[in-house]
């Protein structure tokens, strides 16, 4: 299994894609993000088409057991953030 790529080699990646300088490609990607942030904040997802979709969800409360003593506990309800990957995704990298 080859090495995940770097932050670094990602944004060099992203500006010879894009055409830009690294600097110029890490604004717009960081442009981005943020518009993620705003937009999942605001309506709770956002659709990346051709990608997938994230989602903010309730999970609810429920037991739960420590595994170090095997006692169990109570695990408190939260918002979480789930991906999805869409079919066309899927199909390109399975």
């Amino acid at each position: 299994m080859e090495k995940r790529l770097t932050k670094s080699q990602f944004m060099a990646a992203l500006s010879e894609t894009w055409g830009l300088s690294k600097k110029e490609a890490e604004e717009y990607y960081n442009k981005f993000v943020a518009l993620l942030y705003k937009e999942i904040g605001r309506s709770g997802e956002i659709m990346l088409p051709g990608l997938g979709k994230f989602a903010k969800k309730h999970r609810a409360a429920r037991k739960g057991r420590n595994p170090l003593t095997g006692a169990d506990i109570n695990i408190p309800a939260k918002t979480v953030l789930k991906f999805g990957v869409n079919k066309a995704a899927k199909d390109a990298l399975l």
